[in-house]
């Protein structure tokens, strides 16, 4: 895989990116403690197009710039920055999980830049059962010893079925990277600071935000046993906007890895439909 390219952001953060084809701009946006990276599954089953991928400050090549700029807001303007920097006037965003919710502020305040929103397992209501899950292991470093190790014990996941283990171990080495006391995050550890202080704040609704994207494309994908994404959640999703492409994944728990037959048709779908 060729390395990242790197653009600067105007307060001197240095992001990672990566661009690859041409045709309609694809802009992927990752989960919380994710890479770019995360899309690889998926690439090889796109259609023809510009795949536009990135890593959010403090996650994978990019700088770290303090949990401070760990927010949702930060990063979407981020994700404006580098289509800016790209030349890019609008495209396409498939988001997962933190990405989705990064799409959705996008389709909401830089409507003119969006085509359309397809949501990996996420929406305007986050299962608290979900966060709970997230707050007892982000930021810190992964429980395994070795690649082999923490790939057995991702294998145990509640929720995911008929995975392979060869899956769990290139999922190992997305994940983490070796150091010198064992196996260490691709993120800075203080994004358990911004998350910490999202967890322990007022509720955010964010069902105006989803009401906003009235007009605009949008497509849903769900793993059959998410916690995080309920099947409640997608019923009031599906009853405000029923022109919503929707698949479900089954045997899979947060987040499907965008490979399975459900997920990639559902995608094809969605980006035939901007056409």
């Amino acid at each position: 895989m060729p390395d990242a390219l790197h653009f600067t952001a105007a307060d001197g953060c240095r992001l990672a990116y990566r661009d690859d084809g041409a045709g309609v701009p694809l802009l992927c946006l990752p989960g919380l403690t994710r890479t770019m990276a995360d899309f690889d599954y998926l690439a090889p089953h796109l259609p023809p197009l510009r795949l536009i991928r990135m890593d959010y400050r403090g996650r994978g090549g990019s700088d770290w710039t303090g949990p401070a700029t760990y927010t949702v807001d930060q990063e979407a303007k981020d994700a404006l920055a580098l289509l800016d920097h790209l030349g890019v006037e609008k495209a396409a965003i498939l988001g997962t999980s933190r990405g989705g919710l990064i799409g959705m502020v996008l389709g909401a305040v830089a409507r003119g830049r969006v085509l359309g929103l397809c949501l990996n397992d996420v929406g305007p209501e986050i299962g608290r059962a979900g966060l709970v899950r997230i707050f007892d292991y982000v930021g810190r470093n992964p429980a395994g010893g070795t690649y082999e190790g923490l790939a057995e014990k991702l294998s145990r996941t509640p929720g995911f079925h008929g995975v392979p283990l060869s899956r769990w171990l290139d999922e190992a080495h997305r994940l983490s990277v070796e150091g010198p006391s064992g196996l260490q995050t691709r993120y800075d550890p203080a994004l358990r600071e911004a998350f910490l202080a999202a967890f322990d704040g007022p509720p955010v609704d964010l069902w105006p935000v989803f009401d906003a994207l009235a007009g605009l494309p949008i497509a849903l994908i769900r793993g059959a046993n998410s916690d995080l994404l309920t099947a409640e959640t997608v019923a009031r999703m599906r009853n405000h906007r029923p022109d919503m492409p929707f698949a479900e994944v089954p045997d899979r728990a947060h987040i499907p890895f965008l490979d399975e037959t459900e997920a990639v048709a559902l995608i094809h779908d969605f980006l035939k439909g901007l056409q």
